[in-house]
């Protein structure tokens, strides 16, 4: 299993480096962030815009990536491994980077519950993310409790989507 993390990982990485880099001054001031929905652009160089578009891209796929979780658990499941593994490789290789994960649960359950296993989750999730290596610095933790659900109906198959880490990320 070991190995397969390995390469996975270097595989990431590999990814994360091949960025190319621009010549061209940026114009963006310092307190400018990219988020998922707005990138830094800079007309007068059109591959700033390409490596813009192309970090936007990825972070937006790395949003879309959550790590779901079985009844009152916070057990991080194997297949889920990779999510985390995609997550940290960013996240190191885009020092500027801090990611939120949210933590969230279906709707049974008191709120103070569903707070409490919301927090554990997106805690487990921050403590993998630091044996991968992470800052701890890079990362932030919250949890939503059951107040996010991302399907609304009352049967299983929406409480499975709804127990579940989101990541969130914000280039400083």
């Amino acid at each position: 299993m070991k190995k397969i993390a390995v390469v996975i990982f270097s595989v990431l990485m590999a990814a994360c480096s091949s960025v190319q880099k621009s010549d061209s001054p940026k114009t963006a001031e310092a307190g400018d962030k990219i988020t998922a929905s707005t990138a830094v652009t800079n007309a007068a160089a059109p591959s700033a815009d390409v490596d813009s578009a192309k970090l936007t891209s990825e972070i937006q796929e790395l949003q879309h990536q959550s790590v779901y979780f079985d009844l009152d658990k916070s057990a991080i499941k194997p297949e889920y491994r990779n999510v985390i593994l995609k997550q940290a490789a960013f996240i190191k290789a885009h020092k500027n980077d801090v990611v939120t994960v949210q933590g969230n649960t279906d709707e049974r359950g008191s709120s103070e519950y569903n707070l409490a296993l919301g927090d554990k989750r997106a805690s487990v999730a921050r403590q993998s993310l630091e044996l991968l290596g992470v800052p701890a610095a890079q990362i932030r933790t919250v949890s939503f409790g059951l107040e996010k659900p991302r399907l609304l109906c009352h049967e299983e198959r929406c409480w499975k989507e709804n127990r579940r880490d989101d990541f969130v990320h914000q280039l400083n």
